[in-house]
């Protein structure tokens, strides 16, 4: 059995932050009975499903049925956000009995090199994840960019040492930092997304298909959720059961490559995130 599925419920967003790539698929949003079929095929595979690989998920119309879709799957919830939408949406999260996690990138504040507003933004943050926490809702607070754009990671150091009163907290064992009951801070250098045009690297292996595969809002499935194009595609969701796309010739081959520490895609190859593995 599999960890998790990253499970793209709109391709939109409502930034254009410098670390995203983007993508050049068609805009498009997932509807509810395309969700629920996503949630009907994953379920037997995984616990957890993360609302994540582009776009703004808290963009989605539906998102507060989504959440109730994925909770009469008993399927546990993270999300991952930009957080601007936290103080108008956050509610439909709040309420959700299906939420596990929710990720806010706070690093995408300076990734869109914005001036003006980050005490604003910062307290919508905090606010929610307070929130979040008494409900017993895990959130984490992300500075995913070390060296690259990183020159205002002293203010939001500043406010998270006065909302919470002290002047370091105690590192858990993943390597984030305990702020507070449930509220967590995670640090990490800036990655290069994998890209057919960048150049190889020394990647060797990644966690695709053996914690975690993706459904790109058109339904494709990818291997993991960084494969922003579809450019690994195994197969579509909305038209094969998920046993058959995960046993397909080129999934064996990828899992098999990992297993080797010989990727065998390109696109795997040119891979910055795979290096943390």
């Amino acid at each position: 059995m599999l960890k998790r599925a990253y499970v793209e419920i709109t391709n939109i967003c409502n930034l254009h932050c410098a670390f995203c790539p983007g993508t050049r698929r068609a805009p498009r949003t997932m509807t509810a009975d395309e969700f629920s079929l996503v949630c009907t095929r994953i379920a037997p595979h995984v616990k957890y499903i993360y609302l994540h690989i582009m776009g703004e998920p808290l963009l989605h119309p539906q998102l507060a049925q989504f959440l109730e879709i994925a909770a009469a799957h008993d399927l546990r919830v993270c999300v991952t956000t930009n957080g601007t939408l936290l103080a108008s949406r956050g509610d439909a999260l709040l309420e959700a009995a299906a939420l596990h996690k929710v990720s806010v990138s706070l690093h995408s504040f300076e990734g869109n090199e914005r001036e003006d507003g980050l005490q604003s933004y910062l307290s919508d943050a905090w606010d929610f994840a307070s929130a979040a926490a008494a409900r017993g809702i895990i959130c984490a607070l992300r500075l995913w960019n070390e060296g690259a754009l990183d020159a205002r990671n002293g203010e939001i150091l500043d406010f998270l040492r006065e909302k919470t009163g002290a002047a370091e907290w105690e590192t858990v064992r993943d390597g984030s930092r305990k702020l507070a009951e449930r509220i967590y801070l995670e640090n990490a250098a800036r990655f290069d997304w994998p890209d057919l045009d960048a150049p190889e690297r020394s990647t060797e292996f990644c966690l695709a298909l053996r914690e975690q595969f993706g459904v790109l809002v058109d339904g494709t499935v990818v291997p993991c959720c960084l494969d922003h194009e579809g450019d690994l595609a195994l197969g579509n969701i909305f038209a094969q059961p998920l046993d058959e796309i995960l046993r397909s010739p080129r999934a064996a081959a990828i899992y098999d490559g990992f297993s080797r520490r010989q990727p065998c895609e390109e696109l795997c190859r040119r891979c910055g995130y795979a290096a943390r593995f």
